[in-house]
């Protein structure tokens, strides 16, 4: 069984949903969770990676330009 949402597979069944369709919903967003978290975790790597490169840019245009 993959992991799934308790309070929410709780709550599909009490509002009238068969265990079967709300163990899989329950599932499948879930899934969706650990999907947006991974990209979270890509995004905040790019951004450091912008910031360096950003913070790299300058320091050369600095010493190029301030040399002159």
């Amino acid at each position: 069984m993959a992991l799934m949402m308790g309070k929410l597979h709780e709550a599909l069944t009490r509002a009238g949903a068969d265990a079967n369709s709300a163990r899989e919903a329950a599932e499948e967003v879930a899934n969706c969770e650990n999907r947006i978290s991974r990209v979270e975790a890509d995004l905040t790597l790019l951004k450091w990676m912008l910031g360096f490169n950003i913070a790299m840019t300058l320091a050369i245009l600095w010493r190029v330009f301030a040399s002159a």
